[in-house]
């Protein structure tokens, strides 16, 4: 038995699927389906979900730890777990997912599967473009892509920022005390 409930996010509101065990589907706000689905909003697993995707877009999470169980081929599979591989704020090409997912040659199967990814967002294909450049195709349209991968730099921006005012700190406090030593050799 599958069960849903939606949530509303800054892409609009998205449909969630689990079973009693696992999360098994994310649609997204224009996406129709056909299966028949019991809705359940107070299901623990839906509840769960919907806690973990409020804390992510509101950057207070970076990695989901949802049980999941997408439906697909053994490929795709492989595929999908390379991309939950992906640190957050990070993006790879198409073929280094490839060469990742083992198979090096097949750049345009690996966008497929992810074109086909069940769980977006949790399972983050949307941090995945071309090497050359621009945003690359995505099931939930280029615009709800571009929004995620801004979404992530923007929380990212103040870590970043902090490592970068810590190694100048570090710097300046080396710099420093190589020239107290230096000062200290130097009356001896």
């Amino acid at each position: 038995m599958y069960y849903f409930d939606g949530v509303s996010t800054p892409l609009g509101r998205l449909h969630i699927v689990v079973s009693d065990s696992a999360l098994h589907r994310v649609y997204f706000p224009d996406e129709k389906w056909t299966e028949h689905y019991e809705r359940d909003g107070k299901h623990p697993l839906i509840l769960l979900v919907k806690t973990q995707l409020a804390e992510y877009f509101a950057g207070e999470r970076r990695i989901f730890d949802i049980p999941l169980d997408p439906e697909g081929s053994e490929f795709q599979k492989k595929v999908w777990g390379v991309l939950r591989k992906i640190p957050y704020g990070e993006t790879l090409s198409y073929a280094q997912e490839a060469k990742k997912a083992g198979k090096a040659s097949a750049a345009r199967a690996v966008g497929s599967a992810n074109g086909k990814n069940p769980i977006p967002i949790i399972v983050p294909c949307h941090r995945v473009v071309p090497k050359s450049g621009g945003l690359g195709g995505y099931s939930g349209g280029e615009h709800r892509k571009a929004l995620l991968l801004k979404l992530e730099r923007h929380y990212l921006a103040p870590t970043i920022q902090s490592v970068k005012k810590a190694k100048k700190k570090v710097k300046k406090a080396v710099k420093k005390s190589t020239a107290k030593n230096k000062k200290s050799k130097k009356k001896k």
